[in-house]
């Protein structure tokens, strides 16, 4: 069976953490989705690293770890990756598997991203200008690079040398030139490591080891709030983020998916634009940003923060078939009081608890139901027994919301500061 975790909110829910402890009863880790603008970041031994394309399973030493056919892969920044990590942990090699339908961001997927962005002005989307949107383009477009290529050194020059002409076309059309001439160089040193990674045919490799009784946690990137069909869209990543991006992403059946682990922070955060009906533009919202180091762990860029949102929350659990719920960062509002919850939204003058069709356009404003705050360290719990009355009361009512279980409560960034809720 293949297992599922992924994001809910915007992303940066927390998932690194919670995949590497999940790790420890998994033999493979995959990820299915995203590229390099994903940050998941980890503690170890006191240590922060933050992993961009690598599955989060690496520091778990039994575990194998796949990059799906799902992701999109820049060669530099995955080089650079595994330099920091084989420092941390040398038998990362042995044990990384990249799927050779995955596909290769380029130097000039890069300069479309930045001159694109920059055309649009104040209707910038906040891309995080890693080439995502455009590499993902060019694979609907039918005439991307992939990691299959990179194998035959002829064959990887002539469909590079044939894209990047393509680019270049598209590139004079835009008023900003990006020079990629150090780009580039990296990008060909890069490739040269790529070729000698465990690259594989990564949907029978995959298939194998599930027959053989092994256990597969498909990891996701961003949130289900990006999702291209389902987010706030324009203001969208470039993929499926929800849990059926599995199967499109790692090349497994419907069938093939157990336990879909959703993970939400106790309050929302986005980095970027985009509609965030519970944003909170005071005093509030900038006292969240600094109780919970709110910036990006890929762009560094401060994330926007607000209460909960619990009709995206629902809306969320809903597409993915949560079966397991993951609340992380709730020792960030401890020293809140009163805390909200959005239960529900005005749109358009009337009250509902559905996702308008278009966020974007639509005015809307939150209904709040109001908590009493714990005013109480909860990284001082070891367990959820000792928990404060009050920081029941909150995850009983998300629980009765969403109709879905917690699972776990993260009290803390270390690695052992994970709550199991006993229900």
């Amino acid at each position: 069976m293949v297992d599922v975790l992924l994001g809910l909110q915007w992303g940066d829910e927390g998932k690194g953490k919670i995949v590497d402890y999940l790790a420890a009863g998994y033999d493979i880790i995959a990820r299915f989705q995203g590229g390099p603008n994903a940050g998941h970041t980890l503690y170890i031994d006191g240590k922060k690293v933050v992993l961009h394309t690598i599955p989060s399973g690496v520091f778990q030493p039994h575990c194998l770890n796949l990059i799906g056919n799902g992701v999109v892969i820049d060669p530099v920044t995955l080089k650079k990756e595994i330099e920091t990590i084989v420092a941390l942990q040398p038998d990362l090699l042995s044990r990384l598997f990249i799927s050779q339908r995955a596909h290769i961001i380029t130097p000039t997927h890069r300069a479309l991203d930045a001159a694109s962005e920059a055309a649009k002005g104040k209707e910038k989307i906040g891309s995080t200008l890693k080439g995502i949107g455009p590499a993902y383009m060019d694979k609907t477009g039918r005439n991307g690079l992939r990691v299959g290529d990179l194998v035959n050194e002829d064959t990887f020059n002539t469909k590079y040398t044939k894209l990047k002409e393509k680019h270049d076309e598209l590139l004079a059309q835009y008023e900003e030139t990006v020079d990629i001439t150090e780009w580039e160089q990296q990008f060909y040193e890069a490739v040269k490591f790529l070729r000698t990674l465990n690259i594989v045919n990564a949907e029978y490799w995959l298939d194998d080891h599930i027959k053989a009784g092994k256990k597969v946690l498909a990891e996701g990137a961003q949130g289900s709030m990006l999702d291209i069909d389902f987010g706030t869209y324009p203001f969208v990543t470039s993929s499926n983020t929800i849990a059926a991006g599995v199967c499109n992403g790692l090349g497994v059946a419907p069938s093939a998916v157990g336990e879909v682990y959703g993970i939400t922070k106790a309050y929302c955060t986005r980095v970027g634009s985009g509609p965030f009906p519970t944003e909170l533009e005071d005093e509030t919202g900038e006292a969240l940003r600094k109780a919970g180091n709110e910036f990006g762990a890929t762009t560094g860029r401060p994330r926007r923060c607000g209460w909960i949102d619990l009709v995206a929350l629902r809306y969320a659990v809903m597409l993915s078939g949560v079966t397991k719920l993951i609340v992380t960062k709730t020792d960030v509002l401890d020293s809140f009081n009163p805390l909200k919850a959005a239960v529900a939204y005005i749109a358009d003058g009337e009250q509902t608890k559905e996702m308008p069709y278009d966020l974007c356009n639509t005015k809307v404003e939150p209904v709040y139901h109001s908590f009493g705050g714990w005013e109480k360290p909860i990284n001082d719990c070891s367990t959820y027994e000792e928990t404060p009355e009050s920081f029941k009361e909150y995850c009983d009512f998300l629980e009765a919301y969403l109709s879905t279980k917690i699972a776990y409560i993260s009290n803390g960034t270390g690695r052992d500061q994970l709550l199991q809720k006993l229900s």
